[in-house]
């Protein structure tokens, strides 16, 4: 699996210790982890709505497989990303909340808070999640005897979000451009969109807008 961390500007401070959590738990799951985000209070400045976009152009393009992510409260991550096609992302408190958003919900990507109850321990907190939500299959239920229903369920959703959305590339070229500028210009986000995109109109478009 592919995973992409990203930190908005509110909590780019707390990067290091993210990533380093995540990297731990990648290594010993073997999954590949790119950080694409912000990594420090001085790197290129993002918001909660630039991460909605590069999720969006990261997942619908099959660039990364899932996206950690959050800030102040984990809400207005979870909010712009969910505003996106393609992409169903779950808001995660506590290891339970990753477990269950894996097994029940299916999604692929989670919102932190990283202001909100981040204190000591907290990087224990984080590790965690990403334990219970990157080991082992995903969708299988939860309890298992759940599983039918809750599978049935998620793939309904899905297909409601497709019908009552714009194709991502319209729903993009939609925004104010220079929105989508800022969201993609970050070199860590273009070096892995761009060494892993397998969808030539999302890269043509990313690169148009970079000019």
């Amino acid at each position: 699996m592919k995973i992409a961390l990203m930190n908005e500007f509110s909590q780019a401070g707390k990067n290091p210790i993210i990533w380093e959590q995540l990297q731990a738990v990648a290594k010993e799951l073997g999954h590949d982890v790119a950080n694409v985000g912000m990594d420090g209070d001085n790197d290129h400045h993002l918001t909660y709505i630039h991460l909605g976009i590069m999720s969006s152009l990261l997942l619908n393009s099959k660039a990364v497989d899932f996206v950690l992510t959050g800030c102040g409260t984990g809400q207005g991550a979870m909010m712009s990303l969910n505003a996106h096609p393609g992409v169903a992302c779950g808001y995660c408190i506590e290891p339970s909340d990753a477990y269950l958003f894996a097994q029940i919900n299916n999604g692929n990507a989670l919102a932190l808070p990283f202001a909100k109850g981040f204190g000591w321990g907290a990087e224990l907190n984080v590790r965690y999640i990403c334990e219970k939500a990157f080991t082992g299959v995903t969708g299988q239920g939860y309890p298992p005897e759940r599983k039918e229903s809750q599978v049935r369920n998620a793939g309904i959703l899905s297909g409601v979000k497709a019908a009552l959305s714009k194709d991502v590339l319209e729903g993009l070229k939609a925004l104010d451009q220079e929105l989508v500028k800022t969201a993609v210009t970050g070199e860590r986000f273009q070096k892995c969109f761009f060494d892993n995109c397998q969808d030539k109109d999302l890269e043509a478009y990313v690169r148009s807008v970079l000019g």
